[in-house]
């Protein structure tokens, strides 16, 4: 890790939050450095003060990655407050957020770190590091949609990527994404006339729920090195 450091980046690599949420602190008059608040342009040294929320910020840990097969019901985002918050099932000893979340109605491989340069590695459009899933739809699906889904289709203003589609039942599919628009799936599935009754991840990067050996009821560590990035 080298310094000085953008604030951003330092308040990503000590696990506070993403390195788009920290920007979301620093307009919000939430973060300050050595007493006044910040702003974009700071760099960071280890001898800085860094506040959040009048909190002082504990300097970055060493790299950590954790595994969690999310069930439905639990939300990914970090809110105490909140009883259905994954933060209720969160190590104690690191503090570490999600790469990546899965809506609260759907379920399967989550990754959880305290490393910025990794979570932006996995999600940064820029990356295209492959997600896999399985899906269940409210009806059997015809012979088209297969192909349409793959080709790509209008959400939220723009057309998706071609991606990978498989039909596996009658009324499920496999599809693999290297993009992570909102409810992506969901919204793709209901342009193509079907609505997703089970959305299931199975893999991000190299990393595939069957090789984990990971339940819904722990929160698992692994070794960063596991992670292989294309």
């Amino acid at each position: 890790m080298s310094y000085p450091m953008r604030l951003a980046k330092y308040l990503s690599h000590c696990g506070v939050c993403s390195r788009r949420q920290a920007s979301r602190l620093i307009d919000t008059a939430r973060v300050t450095v050595n007493g006044r608040l910040a702003n974009h342009i700071d760099h960071i040294n280890l001898t800085d003060c860094i506040m959040v929320d009048g909190e002082p910020v504990a300097p970055p840990q060493a790299r950590r990655l954790f595994v969690y097969h999310k069930p439905v019901g639990i939300d990914c985002k970090v809110n105490p407050d909140d009883p259905a918050s994954i933060y209720h099932v969160l190590p104690e000893s690191c503090r570490v957020y999600p790469i990546g979340r899965l809506d609260k109605d759907s379920r399967g491989l989550l990754l959880l770190t305290n490393d910025g340069a990794l979570c932006q590695q996995l999600i940064h459009p820029d990356h295209h590091q492959e997600k896999e899933y399985e899906v269940q739809v409210d009806k059997p699906l015809d012979p088209d949609f297969c192909l349409k889904m793959a080709a790509g289709v209008p959400v939220k203003g723009q057309i998706t990527l071609p991606c990978t589609v498989e039909q596996i039942a009658h009324d499920r599919f496999k599809i693999v994404l290297r993009q992570g628009l909102n409810r992506q799936i969901r919204r793709m599935a209901h342009y193509c006339g079907y609505r997703v009754i089970d959305l299931y991840r199975v893999r991000i990067a190299n990393l595939a729920l069957t090789q984990l050996d990971v339940n819904s009821t722990e929160v698992k560590e692994i070794s960063a090195e596991l992670i292989q990035l294309t």
